[in-house]
């Protein structure tokens, strides 16, 4: 199966250290505000999912979710977190560390579209 999210080395390594400090986080790619379409990493539950989010995986132990409607721009793409140096401007968890987390994408190939991971919609992960 091929991940629609993966991650970097060098984000993994600032999750450890968010980790460390908060516990279990959770990643939301934000739809426009603040920061634009940059990943926001929160603590796990800090941020109220409802019917209009997707969840596309998990990156190192991290669920990782979208608006379903920035989704349907989206869904052909593979996206990878990243971090770089600088500061943004959301509430993501990693902004006190100088640092920011981003997203690289592309395209997915024609061979892998009939073997993405499977998706949830809200009403799927929604209690």
């Amino acid at each position: 199966m091929i991940n629609r999210v993966d991650i970097t080395e060098e984000a993994i390594s600032v999750i450890d250290k968010l980790k460390e400090r908060y516990g279990d986080l959770m990643f939301h790619q934000s739809g426009g505000c603040c920061d634009g379409s940059s990943p926001m990493c929160l603590e796990k539950g800090d941020l109220l999912l409802n019917e209009n989010d997707v969840w596309l995986g998990t990156v190192h132990g991290c669920e990782f979710f979208m608006g379903k409607d920035q989704f349907e721009y989206w869904k052909h793409t593979h996206l990878t977190v990243d971090v770089t140096k600088g500061r943004g401007s959301s509430f993501s968890l990693e902004i006190p560390l100088g640092l920011r987390f981003i997203i690289k994408s592309r395209l997915f190939r024609e061979d892998e579209v009939s073997n993405l991971r499977e998706i949830k919609f809200g009403e799927d992960f929604i209690a």
